[in-house]
């Protein structure tokens, strides 16, 4: 191939290199025949139908009919939105950049920005756990959270609380640099369980490996 080489990250380092080469080819190329691809990649076209098929049953690959014409009909592969997912994305580097042009971690703007951010959240939260009991609303909040990208989970403690742990930080590069995103994060939860005590008691940002917080009626 005479592409230059492309920076890898997981989850596409952790792929077999054939299919890893296809994804990046129709990353690069929009959409590309089977044998476009046989041709750039120095395989069989039958090696990467085959490859083509596994991607495609995995939902990373589609393809379309080209317009007939003479002979067999032939497709066009390209990606999937779904595959886009395993590309490096850089939105928590321009998300600090710009929250930095705002005046950094000490400016009012900003923290004005994460308490938009929290009553937004809130507002949402709130409009799935009106009228459950705690316990539900508990579990249903852990289900927001784990949506929004912290694969969060609960457990019921020996005391009858809860702990929710937060086993991924989506938002860690911004919570690095900017206080704010951890005060607003445990605000939202005590604010979307108001009949509940809420103590954070394990926190990324002090070396932990998780973000935990207990919880009590």
């Amino acid at each position: 191939m005479t592409d230059r080489p492309t920076a890898v990250e997981p989850p596409l380092a952790a792929m077999p290199t054939t299919r890893r080469a296809i994804l990046l080819a129709l990353k690069r190329n929009g959409s590309m025949h089977a044998h476009d691809l046989a041709q750039h990649l120095g395989i069989t076209v039958a090696a990467v139908r085959q490859q083509l098929l596994r991607l495609s049953q995995d939902g990373l690959v589609t393809h379309r009919r080209d317009p007939d014409g003479r002979g067999r009909p032939s497709h066009s592969h390209q990606l999937t939105p779904a595959a886009e997912m395993l590309f490096p994305k850089r939105y928590g580097d321009l998300t600090t950049e710009l929250l930095g042009y705002l005046g950094g971690p000490d400016s009012q703007e900003v923290t004005e920005l994460f308490e938009h951010r929290r009553q937004r959240r809130l507002a949402e939260a709130r409009s799935r756990l009106v009228e459950m009991t705690l316990d539900d609303q508990v579990a249903e909040l852990t289900r927001i959270l784990d949506e929004d990208g912290y694969l969060a989970d609960v457990e019921r403690l020996d005391d009858g609380g809860w702990r929710i742990t937060e086993h991924n930080c989506a938002i860690l590069s911004v919570a690095t640099g900017f206080r704010q995103a951890c005060s607003s994060e445990i605000a939202f939860i005590r604010d979307a369980l108001p009949g509940a005590q809420v103590e954070r008691v394990a926190h990324l940002m002090d070396g932990a490996h998780v973000c935990a917080y207990e919880v009590h009626a």
